[in-house]
């Protein structure tokens, strides 16, 4: 078994508290994200990308590599967000040479 420790608080579940190694620049990353979407904190915010990934294993590790790839697109300027209305111009363009 591991060397993780447990917790049992009077407002839910046993608790176990595992150690994590991650580069620094992944670490920045993820403090990064925590704060702009709002989590009270980083432990909050990888329980919930824990709980997801396990509630959705559909979804596949590729995809969150895409999603990744996107992301640092957009903040690297290599890439800009497209809007509603012209993701719905190209449909219809797209429709329309068929």
């Amino acid at each position: 078994m591991s060397d993780a420790e447990t917790s049992t608080g009077d407002d839910g579940p046993e608790t176990v508290q595992i150690n994590l190694r991650l580069t620094q620049a992944f670490l920045d990353d993820i403090d990064t994200t925590w704060e702009e979407q709002g989590f009270n904190s980083r432990s909050e915010f990888l329980r919930y990308a824990a709980r997801d990934a396990v509630k959705h294993p559909e979804f596949s590790r590729e995809g969150w590599k895409q999603i990744a790839a996107s992301e640092h697109d957009l903040r690297t300027g290599e890439a800009e967000l497209v809007s509603r209305e012209d993701v719905l111009a190209m449909m219809d363009d797209d429709t329309d040479g068929e």
